[in-house]
């Protein structure tokens, strides 16, 4: 049974909240030097890895600068920080719901991504919790797509991350969501949606198809009013879209979903109108390792229901959060 490497601590202190980058360099390969592979694999463009390395950019497991041309050795590590492309700035709060020495709970607005992801880099929930609350060493144990809202669980050991991934692993959270969607009153509900979901990478939508279920659902009617309803939403599993899809398969998509049942025109940068009308409510699990019993509500509201007019057409002001707190 092949052993996985030990990988030595970041040799490089974080850049506003973001890690530096970590590449291991493969066992086998034809390259004669560490530049060489960096070139090759990156593709940062003409120049780049060279100019990085001229000037002490990049740094082997010491902290020391590798030089231009370092030996390629199987299995070093290298770090750096990457240049981070402009991001436009998500104007709305990420609420810290709860902080212990071993947890913080955030309740986080629609738009922010919960972790460095893609072209959301420093525009993230992780980032912003680390360098607000000064916790260098906090970590997602989950995560919430960037366009939905609500409680997410974050750990503060690292050593301690195993044991509350362990919990959502095991299904020993306990998770309901909220959505605004379209009221059909032929729908009948409460009702418990089983399908196979797959995702293909590179694909936006996930697809329901033939085959064994791996994607379990409760679906149950809140209220309804003016041909809209809330819902509530309570997965059994954990696959991407996973509610998303369900409600669109029951024929009562999300209100503001750019992806079921239609993949939607992206929208500008810095268009934070219209959320996706899907939220976090509760998080609830015993904690691993104090043996507290916890409960977690997010504090925000869907627009969709709370202030229709508002959530169809007005654009959220800087500060103000369409999926806002109450």
């Amino acid at each position: 049974m092949r052993r996985r490497p030990r990988i030595p601590p970041a040799p490089l202190p974080q850049r506003d909240g973001i890690d530096p980058v970590r590449v291991r360099l493969p066992m086998d390969g034809a390259w004669s030097t560490v530049r060489d592979h960096l070139v090759e694999r990156l593709a940062a463009g003409p120049g780049v890895i060279d100019g990085m390395l001229h000037d002490g950019l990049i740094v082997g497991a010491d902290g020391r600068a590798v030089a231009h041309d370092a030996p390629y050795v199987p299995g070093l590590f290298v770090w750096f920080h990457r240049e981070l492309a402009a991001e436009v700035p998500v104007p709305f709060a990420v609420a810290v719901l709860y902080r212990d020495d071993h947890i913080v709970v955030a309740d986080k607005p629609h738009f922010l991504a919960t972790t460095p992801r893609g072209s959301h880099v420093a525009q993230t929930a992780l980032g912003r919790l680390r360098r607000d609350l000064g916790i260098p060493t906090l970590t997602a144990a989950h995560r919430l797509d960037r366009l939905t809202a609500g409680v997410v669980l974050f750990t503060v050991q690292p050593q301690e991350r195993g044991a509350y991934q362990t919990l959502f692993r095991d299904k020993r959270v306990h998770k309901e969501y909220e959505a605004v969607a379209a009221y059909d009153p032929g729908l009948a509900l409460p009702r418990t949606v089983r399908s196979r979901i797959e995702k293909e990478r590179g694909v936006i939508a996930a697809r329901e198809v033939p085959g064994e279920p791996n994607a379990e659902s409760l679906i149950e009617l809140v209220t309804h009013r003016d041909g809209r309803a809330r819902y509530r939403l309570l997965p059994r599993t954990g696959r991407t879209h996973q509610l998303r899809v369900h409600m669109n398969a029951l024929g009562v998509p999300i209100l503001g979903d750019p992806v079921y049942p239609v993949v939607a025109d992206p929208v500008p940068d810095g268009d934070f109108r219209q959320p996706l009308q899907l939220l976090a409510r509760v998080l609830e699990f015993t904690d691993p390792v104090t043996g507290r019993s916890h409960r977690f509500v997010s504090e925000r509201v869907l627009a969709a229901w709370s202030d229709p007019g508002d959530w169809n057409g007005r654009p959220a002001l800087p500060g103000e959060d369409n999926g806002r707190s109450s």
